[in-house]
Order: C-alpha cells, then sequence, then structure tokens
C-alpha cells in the first residue's frame, strides 16, 4: 500500500505560520521577562543599585562634607544611609522616607556588635528581612540591608549600613497580564493580516508564473512571463522568458534539422533504389558506372549517419580528447592529399614552418575534413580552396577560405548552431552532411581552443581555428612524413 504524500505548504501557508511561530516566541518572551521573572530581575536590580551607593559613599569618607555627600546620595536614590566608626559612633545618618526604620532605630552598641560581626564575615554582609514596623494597612516591608567596612586612606575605619525597601511587584505583575494579552492578541490579528497581504504579493506573481509554465511545457514556445512582483520573481520570469525564446528556436532548428537529414537521407536511398533496380530488371545496365553510383550514394548514408552519431557523442560528453603531441602541417597535408581525386578543385596550403601540437589528432583531423568539406560545398567558380597556416606567439592559427557567395553579417553568428542553414533553399553538393560546423565547434570548445569565421558577400567566407603551440617539438611519425 502506498503512503499518501503530504500535500506540501503554499506560500501563503509557509508565511502565515512563520509569523504565527514568531508571534508566540514574542509572546513568551514577553511572559518570560515581563512576568515570571520580574520580582527575580527587580531585586537583582535593587541589590545592584545598593552596593553601587556604598561604594559612592566610601569616596567620600574622608571628605569634609561627607555628611552633605550622604544626604544627597540618600535622597536621589530612596535608600537609608547610616555611617558609624568601629565603635559604633554615628558619623552620618539619612533615611529616604518617614517610615519607620531598623537601621536608624539600632544603638550604639547593637552597631558596634554589628561591626564586629560583620568584620569576621570579611567585612560585607547582605541579607534582606520583613520590618518589624507595620504599616497602616497591616502589612510589612521587605527590606535589603547591606553591610560594608572599609579603610579610609586617612588609615580609620569605618562601616557603611545601607536600607532600602524592595515594593512589591504583585499589582505591578497584575498590570503586565494584562498588557502582555493584549498585546499577544493585537500581534496576532496583524501578524495574520500582514501575513495574508505579503503572501498574497508574493504567491499572485507566482501562481502566473506557473500557469505559463505549464503552457510552456505543453510546447507553447510563445508563451510570455510577466516580469512584475519581487526582484526574485521578476529574475525567474526574466529567465524563464529567455528560455522559452531559445526553446522556440531550438524548436525550429530541430523542425529543419528533421527536414534536412530527411533531405539527405531520402536522396541517396532513391538513387540506390532506382539504380538498384536498373540493373535487376534490364539486361547490361549491371556496369561498373552504376556500381559506383551506388557506392557513392551509401558513402554519403554513411558519412551522414557518422555525423549524426558524432555530434550526438560529443554534447553528451561521452568522446574523451586522447591528446598526443603531433605534427599539425603535415597532417593538414596528408588531409589535403585525399582530396586530389576531386577533379577541377584546387587547395593550396600556404605555411612557413611545421608546428607541432599537443591534441586529439583524430579529432583536429576532423575539424580540418569538416572545414575543407564545408568550403567546397559553397565554393565558388573558381573551385580553389585555400588553407593557411600562421604562427603568432604561442598559438598556431589555421584558415579555410573559398571563394563563394559569402554569409550575410546578421547571420554569422548563427552558423556554428546545430541545425543552422545559411541557405534553406541551398541544394548540398554531394560532400558533407550540414552538420560539420557543429562538430567543429564541438570538437574546438573540448579542446579549449579559438575559433571564427570572416565573410563578405560575394567574396567568400574564411573559417579558422587556433590551438596553443606545443612547447617541445617531436620527431614527425613515418606515417606524417609519407
Amino acid at each position: 500500500m502506498n503512503k499518501l504524500k503530504k500535500r506540501p505548504l503554499g506560500v501563503w501557508e509557509q508565511i502565515l505560520c512563520g509569523f504565527g511561530i514568531f508571534i508566540l516566541v514574542v509572546g513568551a518572551l514577553l511572559w518570560l521577562f515581563q512576568i515570571v521573572l520580574l520580582d527575580p530581575f527587580y531585586r537583582a536590580v535593587k541589590t545592584a543599585q545598593v552596593k553601587t551607593t556604598a561604594e559612592s559613599v566610601e569616596r567620600y569618607l574622608d571628605d569634609e562634607n561627607m555628611d552633605e555627600q550622604v544626604k544627597e546620595l540618600c535622597f536621589n536614590t530612596g535608600i537609608n544611609i547610616v555611617v558609624t566608626d568601629e565603635m559604633g559612633r554615628l558619623l552620618s545618618g539619612w533615611r529616604a522616607t518617614q517610615k519607620d526604620s531598623l537601621l536608624n532605630n539600632m544603638t550604639r552598641a547593637g552597631r558596634a556588635e554589628l561591626f564586629n560581626n560583620v568584620n569576621l564575615q570579611g567585612g560585607t554582609h547582605l541579607t534582606s528581612y520583613r520590618s518589624p514596623f507595620v504599616n497602616w494597612d497591616g502589612s510589612q516591608d521587605e527590606v535589603i540591608l547591606y553591610v560594608t567596612i572599609t579603610r579610609t586612606p586617612s588609615g580609620q575605619n569605618r562601616m557603611v549600613l545601607l536600607e532600602s525597601e524592595i515594593t512589591p511587584v504583585d499589582s505591578i505583575k497584575e498590570t503586565l497580564v494584562v498588557q502582555v494579552t493584549t498585546l499577544t492578541v493585537v500581534m496576532g490579528l496583524l501578524g495574520v493580516v500582514l501575513a495574508l497581504f505579503i503572501a498574497r504579493k508574493i504567491s499572485l506573481p507566482l501562481t502566473a508564473i506557473n500557469d505559463s509554465a505549464k503552457l510552456l511545457a505543453r510546447g507553447d514556445y510563445g508563451i510570455s512571463f510577466g516580469e512584475h512582483g519581487a526582484r526574485e520573481v521578476r529574475e525567474l520570469a526574466r529567465t524563464l522568458n529567455y528560455a522559452a525564446g531559445e526553446l522556440s528556436k531550438v524548436e525550429g532548428l530541430r523542425r529543419d534539422l528533421l527536414a534536412n537529414v530527411s533531405h539527405d537521407l531520402r536522396t541517396p536511398l532513391t538513387m540506390i533504389k532506382g539504380y538498384s533496380e536498373v540493373m535487376r530488371d534490364l539486361p547490361g545496365e549491371n556496369t561498373p558506372e552504376n556500381v559506383q553510383i551506388i557506392i557513392d550514394e551509401a558513402e554519403r548514408l554513411t558519412n551522414l549517419v557518422n555525423d549524426l552519431l558524432d555530434l550526438s557523442k560529443l554534447e553528451a560528453g561521452v568522446l574523451p580528447l586522447e591528446k598526443t603531441r603531433f605534427n599539425l602541417t603535415a597532417s593538414i597535408r596528408q588531409i589535403l592529399h585525399r582530396y586530389d581525386k576531386l577533379a577541377d578543385y584546387r587547395f593550396p596550403f600556404q605555411y612557413e614552418e611545421e608546428v607541432w601540437v599537443d591534441a586529439d589528432e583524430l579529432k583536429i583531423s576532423q575539424v580540418v575534413y569538416n572545414l575543407v568539406n564545408n568550403a567546397i560545398t559553397y565554393s565558388g567558380e573558381d573551385k580553389t580552396i585555400t588553407l593557411c597556416q600562421t604562427v603568432e606567439q604561442d598559438k598556431v592559427r589555421v584558415s579555410v577560405t573559398d571563394t563563394g557567395e559569402g554569409i550575410p553579417q546578421d547571420k554569422l553568428k548563427d552558423i556554428w548552431e546545430r541545425y543552422y542553414k545559411v541557405d534553406k533553399e541551398h541544394k548540398r553538393a554531394q560532400m558533407g552532411s550540414g552538420l560539420g560546423l557543429s562538430i567543429v565547434k564541438n570538437i574546438l570548445d573540448k579542446h579549449g581552443g579559438a575559433y571564427g569565421v570572416s565573410s563578405q558577400l560575394g567574396k567568400g567566407s574564411t573559417f579558422w581555428f587556433e590551438l596553443p603551440l606545443s612547447p617541445q617539438k617531436a620527431l614527425p611519425s613515418p606515417e606524417q612524413e609519407s
């Protein structure tokens, strides 16, 4: 039994969940810090304030205006302050409120005893207690008592006593509970509204792109994706528009390929079938000339199929390069020697020196073959195909020039593409399958070599490619010398 796959959340659902989690986290933090931890935080702040005030008092113990400074600190902080010596004699004492205080009701003997006890404890003492004095409403205040003993720069022992009231926070908590609850509810409502608004702004363009993409998948390459919404959505739409344009272009090239290959397959098959029937049905037609025609047409079919297979393997990356060091100049001479059987065609080869390269010799020879075959297909009336080898710095350039009709400038950038044909009405010569330039492009791309074309209408075209020179020359092989 197949398990049912859960439906993935949509954009608005994910944003709504995100806002919900955010609001829950913020609400929990508010409850934690404003309600649960309010009392500990408040006590920590009051304790730190008392200790800081004690340090301030200690700075004025030798000051002539110590009593005035203590008075100012008392009323500024709301902390009762008493300063005594080791004998319990009162040197300064102020209280911030009119409430009775245990500190202010302490006797001299009690202060002297406290001095000794705190001195034995290490010089500081911090405690909290319930005030023995009852307020008018029957409550008793909680008080922090901090005692510190210090020696002044003049060598006198002093005891500083500070007493601070801790205000009950229960009533404050009740107020904060109402505020935090109200704030959480308001944040939740605003979060839902904001999440729906943002999700709508994001999801509508994505929904439109999704609908258009489905049409594109069905083969409607004329579809246009609206470039609006967030920046990332616009970039996605722009990319899909570019992809649609490229797919439309590839679809057109595919149709051209089918038409071209169908034509190139049909012609030799028709010739083979026709001459075979003639040789079968008519006495005396089994001549070497007719057999040679059948052989030539079969070779055309073989070349076409091989070119299709080579192009497919090159584009799939299943033809690895087998680089060796070889004499490029000698390799070109051998290739041109094989064209000697073509009557009326001339193949002058211009070069100044022998050059060696590190490359796949078989595939580079395929590049030269295809460029020469292409030049033969579109050669001019003089039937001259000129090859030129030049060396510039650390690179060798090989160019193939014909004297045909030339290529329009606006089509030069497209001639290397798959299936592209400059002149769809041009009747192809017997040699070549029409896929040669695509094969050239793929081979040179794998070698990392440069290539290009220059052309003038009515004056012919020049195709060229470049390869790095081998850093070390090798001796020519016997085959290259032959």
